[in-house]
């Protein structure tokens, strides 16, 4: 059985980053992957422009101004953002100038309000500014025709915003993945329907849907599928024909009527992981079809289910989607507030809340049973705590590894 770092890596090795791009309304490009590089026709800022209120001046004139022996300037214009200015500033003169507002011709540096005083139209300069203070030039942030965003940059707010200055828009972006969705079992049943004895509902189409929309992909929900081989070779024909990947949940395992492997194996799928040295999460199946298309069997226990996505999915999703700086999971240093046991046997996944006390990441179990079936102690967490293969106890206070999630 494979360890959880080994499957990592083999999971990443067989992502291929789709290529296919589309355009889309800037209003709609956010959270997208960034499909071409992007230039601009405008330099930023766009003009040389004042960073404060205050006076724009020539620092020749004010060098020398101090409290005991102010520098007076004519004011010869005001210049609010939005306005040209109409004056060139000779020596002797200054023009009153806000935030934004384009510097005039003739004047190098700005003097903020605070260190002046003004009555109609002179005003006395009390603190010599450096030269160039408080003036962004043209051109000092970006110069035209110089790559603005990369391709494969996720277009988060600050992206969003640059695009909209750079008036692009029409976005080119890799288009989204299409993940289809599987759930095996003849106990399960649509949350439409009556609970009947010994059925279970299937929650799982509703977590991995959420949790592939939280990552920039298209959930395909292909319903329940029966434990009938038949059925099931029919229902993932259908989902890799339709989708870039296919997930299922469920039929795994080494019961009776876990039939996904013997499916994937006469439909010609490729394994490569059969099984995770983890808890929860041990029957993890990957299997490759015409070497780019992935298919995922997860076990069907809906804690198992969420760790699976979070410890591996996450990044492969992130790959898919194009993204060059694609993110690996945030594990980081800190301390436990509960005994952590585990077996030893396998990585041990347990799950709870973290936050940072006097520096430290603490980490605090959620309350109630911590079963791989239990989803109601899953809701509201924000980190997972990893107990190594061969530790069966970590103690209040010690030193433990902490996957952050919905962060």
């Amino acid at each position: 059985m494979l360890s959880v770092t080994e499957v990592e890596k083999i999971i990443l090795d067989l992502v291929k980053p789709l290529t296919d791009k589309e355009f889309i309304p800037l209003h709609e490009a956010n959270n997208r992957i960034l499909a071409d590089n992007i230039s601009s026709n405008f330099d930023f800022p766009y003009d040389d422009n004042s960073a404060m209120d205050g006076y724009a001046v020539k620092f020749q004139d004010v060098f020398m101004a101090s409290e005991d022996s102010p520098v007076s300037l004519n004011i010869v214009e005001e210049i609010p953002a939005g306005y040209c200015p109409q004056k060139t500033i000779l020596s002797g003169e200054t023009a009153r100038i806000f935030t934004g507002a384009i510097l005039p011709l003739g004047a190098d540096t700005i003097v903020i309000q605070e260190n002046t005083q003004s009555e109609g139209c002179q005003v006395d300069i009390f603190t010599p500014p450096l030269k160039n203070d408080f003036v962004r030039y043209k051109g000092s942030f970006y110069r035209s025709g110089d790559f603005l965003l990369s391709s494969g940059s996720k277009l988060n707010p600050p992206e969003m915003a640059i695009l909209a200055t750079a008036q692009c828009l029409q976005v080119p972006v890799v288009r989204s993945p299409i993940i289809a969705i599987l759930s095996t079992g003849d106990e399960l049943i649509t949350p439409d329907e009556s609970m009947v004895k010994g059925k279970i509902i299937d929650s799982n189409q509703y977590l991995l849907a959420s949790f592939i929309q939280q990552n920039g992909g298209i959930p395909l929900s292909l319903g329940i599928i029966p434990d009938n081989p038949v059925a099931l070779e029919n229902a993932i024909t259908n989902a890799l024909n339709k989708a870039d990947w296919v997930i299922s949940t469920g039929g795994v395992s080494v019961g009776d009527y876990d039939y996904v492997d013997e499916v994937l194996r006469k439909l010609g799928g490729k394994f490569h992981v059969k099984g995770v040295k983890m808890k929860p999460g041990k029957p993890l199946t990957v299997a490759t079809f015409d070497q780019d298309k992935l298919y995922f069997g997860i076990p069907g226990n809906p804690v198992s289910t969420m760790v699976t996505c979070w410890r591996f999915l996450q990044t492969a999703m992130e790959k898919l989607s194009g993204r060059k700086n694609y993110r690996y999971p945030s594990i980081v240093k800190g301390i436990t507030r509960n005994h952590l046991r585990s077996q030893g046997n396998r990585e041990n996944y347990v799950w709870g809340n973290v936050k940072v006390v006097e520096g430290y990441y603490q980490f605090t179990l959620a309350q109630g049973s911590h079963n791989s079936g239990n989803l109601v102690n899953l809701q509201n967490i924000n980190a997972l705590a990893i107990i190594p293969v061969g530790t069966n106890l970590i103690e209040i206070g010690d030193d433990v590894d902490i996957l952050l999630v919905n962060h």
